[in-house]
């Protein structure tokens, strides 16, 4: 049988997103949303990172997108930010859930939540020896063009690459 790589960078990417999903959570509530880019899909996200790039005169962006276009996926692990209701809790800033809401502010539990969950997710990678970066900018993309449900407001990508050299490292702007 032939080594076939990116048959497994997508095994792998699967159980990364088994290993977001399993990931302890604030409450044991579950605001994650998951997804696998590949092909057109994972190289649309590029062109829009690219464009933002440009737009915004942010050139991490542009670097980004090279990256996304020559890895095999991407795994995209993203939140929602609604409130948990946790009692004296404080952490995003206000007194309670329900003026933390009114303002629009994000539950500090869906982002710790998120950290943990993409933590989980690259250690799957790591132990699978696959080659992978967390992403902001791929996140933000992914968000900003309507890659992701519309719930979802915080979100990183992580392309995963498999070859001789890390693609993720020696980069240039």
């Amino acid at each position: 049988m032939e080594f076939n790589v990116l048959s497994a960078v997508r095994t792998v990417a699967e159980l990364m997103c088994c290993a977001a999903i399993t990931a302890p959570k604030g409450k044991g509530q579950n605001l994650l949303y998951v997804k696998v880019f590949e092909g057109e899909g994972k190289d649309r996200v590029a062109d829009l990172m690219e464009k933002l790039g440009e737009e915004n005169n942010v050139k991490f962006f542009i670097r980004d997108a090279k990256n996304v276009r020559d890895s095999l996926v991407v795994v995209f692990i993203g939140t929602e930010v609604k409130p948990r209701g946790v009692p004296f809790c404080g952490f995003c800033g206000f007194e309670n859930c329900e003026k933390s809401a009114a303002v629009g502010a994000y539950c500090s539990y869906a982002v710790g939540d998120l950290g943990i969950a993409v933590g989980s997710a690259v250690k799957v990678a790591a132990e699978h020896c696959i080659d992978n970066r967390v992403m902001f900018s791929f996140g933000k993309a992914a968000i900003v063009g309507g890659f992701v449900p519309e719930k979802v407001k915080l979100g990183y990508g992580i392309p995963l690459s498999v070859s001789g050299k890390n693609i993720f490292f020696d980069r240039k702007m």
